[in-house]
């Protein structure tokens, strides 16, 4: 900023303005009015009468605070210009002294004008000497608040630009403003819009910038300096060699008119003359990059990204980021600092933040959308590119550019996506979304399919891996083992591809992905949004169940909520309360929440998703298999989840919820998701389960709802006949004949004879139109004499 110069004199175009100038100030104090009017004809071309008498009182930018869930926990300041606004019975006599001594000395007695202030200017100014300006606390009070409610730049340069206009614009202003407030108001206004240099501005900020202190606390010294660097923040900057004589001498000025002013003794004019002043400022962070803990950044440049998409605080991003910069908001956010901290920690001890691969945990409240943490295996800090820290990207074709990756610094949004993250494959996870569509199309839980090794389905696709009889799409399970007669709760559980890419073939896959959209993931991915953009394209979108898609932990943490919100999907909020700098409550960021599915379908689905993870379902079986099934022992409340692994274990995922939490884990390569690296379930299970853990120790164990009807689970059941020691042909008949869909299963120890039916499984009864598969005696204690054919057994005997 450059040295202000209050000289307006030196460029008037005669010794008569400047003499009508003098003149007329002093009828002006008893008579504005009528005895400006000649002046300002000749001196701005209209009459002074005409000039409004009513200042416009804009607000100055002030600083927007970004607090924890707590509402105490600060996490970022944003602004453009450093500044709280205080009351002036918080800013210290010292300062309010100080700025008089420096700036006013009258200014308790005029009336907004210095008439002997104005005369002396002229004199000095004309003869030679120093050169002197004439503007009164509330003149400058008033050019600083014209600047501010400027609409443009040429509004700004008439509001401070040095011309005999704009100091007649500024008297007529002053005359009113110091009718309509009183000497404190200016005051108070003045100290609260004033620069002071370094990037403070107003009297709350400089006194933190310059001392770390309250505005309250000022001694006199300190009180001096700050008051002395309004004249030129630049030219009396302590912190710089020029600066600093320069501050030094005026600050001493200060002191000694604080003395004659009679505001200080003469022995607290030489205690504070003798202080020396510090060379040293403390600059505030600004923005999510100077967050109080690094690791909170990446939940701060959600929040950030969140407002900006915000329309209602204004029509462009511009808008809306100027708003926040200068709002004065106190914005509590969701953010839980015991959730954050314990997805930090639990991430730190599994992997490095050196590491290519991005270990990245989110955590929301189920029924409400608030976010409550965002955390990785990185530091939220952008990469310096004359000192770059970060390691060449593991990408080859950004290697052989010699561009660097996301690690250890980054700024990217790997959580939440946006920009260049469009998400990442996050596997079998995916498979609850094809379960809530059987279940919302008359599918119960209990519905059983005969899953093979290998499902040879409907779906065209391109010859592949996964392709048989040349164009159809043929999935297997991982380890290439057969999936037996499986319903949802052992499909999920054992995360069987062959039970649920059936399943979503019979369902239609155009269902699933609306389920999934209505969940709340998003199609980034130019491949993604064509399948998605059609019925037609998504009917045929066989590896969908699987978890192809691109997802956000954010987007699945929030995904799998839904089931725990009851079926009520609500919008993502970083955001619990904000606050205006006039205490209004703003209505945004509030949760939103539309049902995506009905309760009981999610609580159906949800009762399938305990099996995963090692909790037990309340309506059926998860059988013995669990593909997490520590989770629920280390965490010990009821859970729900699933975990998910794509092709070659190029991700690796982990959902886990209960009714206060779902915390996403995902571990993914966000630099070339087509690496050779495998991904391991023991590194990215226990962060999850272990943060869920942490944040559920101490709460209370609450169990989750069940459906309404029993029919969403077991559906319509049905008895099986008996075919025990029954020939496999006549077996199959007998149950086929019942309108069931009939399978040979495997061998068992039995009573029966060698080669023919032991028994059903399951046994006694099942779903209408379902899958029994008949499984084959081995024999027991060598008895090979087979019984007469289709010779059911005693209803005793079945199994």
């Amino acid at each position: 900023m450059r040295r202000r110069d209050h000289n307006i004199f030196a460029n008037a175009t005669s010794l008569l303005i400047c003499g009508l100038l003098a003149g007329v100030v002093v009828a002006a104090a008893a008579f504005p009015a009528v005895a400006m009017s000649g002046l300002a004809a000749k001196a701005g071309g209209e009459t002074f009468a005409s000039l409004p008498s009513e200042l416009k009182q804009a607000s100055a930018p002030q600083i927007s605070r970004v607090f924890a869930s707590d509402n105490k926990t600060l996490i970022s300041a944003f602004y453009d210009e450093f500044r709280s606004e205080v009351r002036l019975a918080d800013i210290s006599i010292n300062m309010q002294n100080a700025i008089i001594a420096a700036e006013d000395h009258e200014f308790y007695k005029h009336n907004g004008v210095d008439i002997k202030g104005v005369a002396r200017a002229f004199v000095n100014n004309k003869s030679g000497k120093s050169q002197q300006g004439a503007s009164t606390l509330t003149m400058q009070f008033v050019r600083m608040s014209l600047a501010y409610s400027a609409t443009s730049p040429q509004e700004v340069v008439d509001a401070t630009k040095d011309t005999p206009k704009r100091k007649i614009n500024e008297m007529k202003y002053a005359l009113q403003i110091e009718k309509d407030l009183t000497k404190q108001k200016i005051l108070e206004g003045y100290l609260n819009k004033a620069p002071f240099g370094n990037g403070s501005y107003g009297i709350f900020a400089a006194s933190q910038v310059y001392f770390s202190k309250k505005p309250k606390d000022l001694t006199v010294a300190e009180s001096a300096l700050l008051a002395s660097m309004v004249k030129a923040p630049t030219a009396f900057n302590p912190t710089t060699a020029s600066g600093y004589p320069q501050a030094l001498d005026r600050r001493n000025y200060v002191i000694k008119q604080m003395q004659d002013l009679g505001f200080v003794t003469p022995a607290d004019a030489k205690k504070a003359t003798d202080t020396k002043i510090s060379r040293t400022v403390k600059r505030p962070g600004n923005g999510c990059v100077s967050v109080a803990k690094n690791h909170w950044g990446f939940f701060c440049d959600y929040f950030y990204r969140w407002w900006l998409s915000q329309d209602a605080f204004g029509a462009t991003t511009y808008d809306r980021e100027r708003r926040l910069k200068s709002g004065g908001y106190r914005i509590q956010t969701s953010m839980d600092i015991k959730a954050q901290q314990a997805a930090r920690d639990n991430i730190g001890e599994h992997i490095s933040q050196n590491n290519q691969n991005a270990l990245l945990l989110a955590a929301i409240q189920p029924g409400t959308g608030k976010v409550r943490a965002l955390a990785a295996n990185r530091k939220f800090k952008l990469d310096d590119p004359a000192d770059p820290k970060n390691k060449i990207s593991s990408d080859p074709a950004k290697a052989r550019k010699k561009i660097r990756g996301t690690y250890p610094n980054t700024t990217n949004p790997l959580l939440t996506g946006g920009g260049d993250i469009t998400g990442y494959q996050a596997g079998s996870v995916f498979k609850m979304f094809t379960m809530v569509a059987a279940l919302e199309n008359g599918y119960p839980l209990a519905y059983s399919i005969n899953a093979p090794a290998k499902a040879v389905t409907k779906y065209r696709i391109a010859p592949g891996r996964s392709t048989c009889n040349g164009i159809y799409y043929c999935p297997s399970n991982s380890g290439g083992k057969a999936g037996g007669i499986t319903n949802m709760w052992t499909g999920f559980s054992r995360s069987i591809n062959t039970f649920f890419v059936p399943l979503q073939e019979r369902v239609g896959a155009e269902k699933v992905v609306d389920v999934a959209q209505r969940f709340g993931v998003k199609f980034r991915t130019k491949t993604d949004i064509d399948l998605a953009s059609s019925r037609e394209a998504a009917h045929q979108w066989g590896a969908f169940t699987l978890g192809v898609s691109s997802s956000t932990p954010l987007e699945m943490a929030n995904a799998y909520a839904t089931l725990a919100g009851d079926g009520m999907y609500c919008d993502p909020t970083p955001v619990q309360q904000i606050i205006s700098r006039t205490n209004e409550k703003i209505d945004i960021g509030k949760p939103h929440c539309t049902r995506a599915t009905s309760p009981d379908v999610a609580r159906a689905a949800l009762d399938a998703a305990r099996c995963p993870v090692g909790d037990n379902a309340q309506l059926g079986s998860c059988g013995g298999s669990r593909t997490a099934g520590a989770a629920r022992g280390i965490i010990g409340h009821p859970i729900f989840g699933k975990s998910g692994t794509t092709d070659n274990d190029k991700t690796a995922a982990l959902i886990i919820g209960s009714t206060s939490l779902t915390v996403a884990g995902y571990l993914v390569n966000p630099d070339y998701q087509n690496h050779k690296d495998r991904m391991s379930h023991g590194i990215v299970n226990p962060a999850v389960w272990n943060t869920m853990a942490d944040y559920m120790r101490g709460k209370p164990r609450v169990q989750f709802k069940k459906p309404g009807s029993s029919k969403i689970s077991i559906g319509e059941q049905r008895s099986i006949p008996g075919v025990e020691c029954a020939t496999i042909a006549g077996a199959i008949a007998r149950v086929e004949s019942a309108g069931f869909t009939a399978s040979v299963g495997q061998e068992v120890e039995s009573d029966c004879p060698k080669g023919t039916a032991a028994g059903t499984n399951p046994p006694n009864r099942t779903i209408k139109n379902g899958y029994v598969s008949i499984e084959i005696s081995k024999g027991k204690g060598g008895d090979d004499k087979p019984e007469a054919p289709d010779k059911p057994k005693p209803p005793g005997r079945r199994r």
